[in-house]
């Protein structure tokens, strides 16, 4: 990977412009720009140009490229698009070994010359716009903290007359036993007990810390680091807060970063929702919050758990439009793996202060008023993160344009509720079909300000709905042959 000592260095200011970044450029040496944008799926996508061909009138005129082979874009008759590369998000990528300069794009139609409809980013760029048209607040926060699961080794196929996985770590608890070449160390996490567990059972230190570095490198705040609640190298890194499409940019570069880590060390970094039956799967719990200018507005001295009258409103907004949040939230079929009950996964769809078993957890470590928030606890890393993003915060806004009362507060453990109690609790969907379904429902709520368009909201679902669903469905599973070849 390409270092570079002065880390400050390493990305240009948040005023860049088309001749800053060719300087910036030029200082640093780079001889090659990587054009980077995300499908709608949420994969990003890149192709690379040798600097000479990008000019200040490229911040204008763009890149040219086939959008038909971009899942979710053009049909083969309309494929030309355009890329727009952003200046602000230029930096010296922390992963190539050749210094390469990186920089994130829009997607833009050349016939019209308007912003791509299906453009993940711009819906993004569209919510921020949305909200400050909207006065309620002047600007969102956003701080996701994305789960993954780094692994020595992952096989997997599915053929017409077979299908597996195999994943193997040397972490994980099933090797406790391993009679092999190399010596058995022991000192493994066991099966959901892998929790802040220090070295050596901790195995993972040194590679998320060299994640941090490399994140830092990128001008990517890091909070915290550390081993999460799976055996076999479950991990998580937090991000410090930033505005909505910054946050969108920095947990795009984050997947980015750890999954080439992983691979310089001869290890394989996943961000899928569930790898391990019968072990916690992978989260991503989303911290958000609404400032007028520099005052908070989540804050209320006297408030359930000091939340503000309109905090309560913005979570009224994720809990009615949930089901169909979870279209964007918790995006795969694998999604509804982790989404059960018993490993700490959030299904019940109510609020709650310091609850870490309800769907929304308004975390109490501070008083201070900038650091009130609500956290939603549903989505998980598989999501395209502009799409979940936005999609939060328009139903939270609905739910603040409309008053919507969230309902009262559950302070108990609604994992251990009596039965009767517990069926008084609406949980979440059990299944990517019915939350694409809920979403074909209830989505007026994402058209206001041209959020998101109809076109985008069509185009997602019937991709879902063929590739993910049906595809699942059509085949045969393995533990099916368990269950059944004897019949």
């Amino acid at each position: 990977m390409a270092t570079v000592p002065d880390e400050t260095a390493l990305r240009v200011g948040p005023d860049a412009d088309p001749r800053g970044v060719l300087s910036f450029a030029m200082t640093h040496s780079l001889e090659l720009a990587d054009l980077r944008f995300t499908d709608v799926p949420g994969t990003l996508q890149h192709f690379t140009v040798p600097m000479s061909e990008l000019s200040e009138e490229t911040f204008t005129a763009g890149v040219g490229f086939d959008g038909s082979s971009i899942r979710g874009f053009q049909e083969i008759q309309e494929s030309d698009m355009l890329l727009i590369p952003d200046p602000q998000t230029a930096l010296v990528d922390p992963v190539y070994e050749v210094p390469t300069l990186a920089l994130t794009c829009n997607v833009m139609d050349p016939v019209s010359r308007e912003p791509y409809s299906r453009d993940p980013r711009w819906v993004a760029m569209k919510a921020e716009r949305h909200l400050a048209d909207s006065g309620v607040a002047t600007v969102s926060y956003w701080g996701p903290e994305a789960e993954f699961y780094v692994f020595d080794q992952v096989r997997y196929d599915s053929r017409e007359q077979e299908a597996f996985y195999h994943i193997d770590s040397e972490e994980g608890i099933w090797n406790s036993g391993r009679d092999g070449l190399t010596p058995n160390l022991g000192h493994r996490p066991r099966f959901k007990q892998g929790y802040f567990p220090a070295p050596p059972t901790d195995t993972f230190q040194d590679f998320r810390s060299r994640a941090v570095l490399a994140l830092a490198a990128a001008g990517v705040p890091v909070e915290a680091h550390h081993h999460e609640v799976g055996t076999a190298g479950q991990g998580e890194i937090d991000l410090r807060y930033a505005p909505l499409t910054r946050q969108g940019d920095q947990l795009q570069l984050y997947k980015f970063i750890l999954k080439n880590l992983a691979r310089k060390e001869g290890k394989t970094a996943t961000f899928m929702p569930k790898p391990i039956f019968n072990d916690n799967g992978s989260g991503m719990h989303v911290h958000q919050s609404l400032w007028s200018g520099d005052r908070p507005l989540f804050f209320d001295e006297d408030g359930y758990g000091r939340l503000s009258s309109l905090a309560l409103s913005y979570i009224g907004g994720l809990l009615a439009h949930a089901p169909a949040l979870l279209a964007f939230c918790a995006p795969t079929t694998n999604s509804y793996r982790r989404l059960v009950p018993g490993f700490e996964a959030p299904v019940n769809l109510v609020y709650s202060q310091r609850n870490r078993s309800a769907c929304v957890r308004i975390p109490v470590y501070s008083d201070r008023p900038e650091t009130k928030r609500v956290e939603f606890r549903c989505p998980d890393p598989s999501a395209n993160v502009y799409l979940a993003f936005a999609a939060m915060l328009m139903a939270g806004l609905d739910g603040i344009e409309r008053g919507l009362d969230p309902g009262e507060p559950i302070d108990l453990d609604l994992y251990e509720l009596p039965a009767e109690r517990a069926a008084e609790i609406q949980q979440t969907p059990g299944t990517l079909e019915e939350v694409l379904g809920a979403l074909e429902e209830d989505h007026a709520f994402l058209l206001k300000g041209d959020v998101f368009t109809p076109d985008l909201i069509e185009t997602y679902i019937a991709y879902k709905r063929e590739v993910e669903v049906e595809g699942l469905r059509l085949r045969p599973h393995p533990y099916e042959f368990f269950l059944y070849y004897d019949v």
